[in-house]
């Protein structure tokens, strides 16, 4: 039996608990993070933030959040 590898991209957008281990706050400041985040960006709270956008908020390096989100 073959097991076929498939390349999937890596993930776009940032959750709290993805916040909450590279940042190492709690649940509910993730959260606020976020809610901040989309006032600044101009976002309604249904869209998403995404790592990009997450990297030029707080000034992490792109790399160093990518190795720390969750898959």
């Amino acid at each position: 039996m073959t097991l076929i590898k498939k390349n999937i991209p890596p993930r776009a957008v940032i959750y709290p608990r993805d916040i909450e281990n590279i940042t190492g706050c709690k649940t509910r400041t993730a959260q606020h993070m976020l809610q901040t985040m989309r006032m600044v960006f101009e976002k309604e709270k249904f869209q998403f933030i995404t790592v990009v956008e997450f990297c030029a908020f707080t000034g992490i390096n792109e790399e160093l959040v990518r190795e720390c989100m969750l898959d």
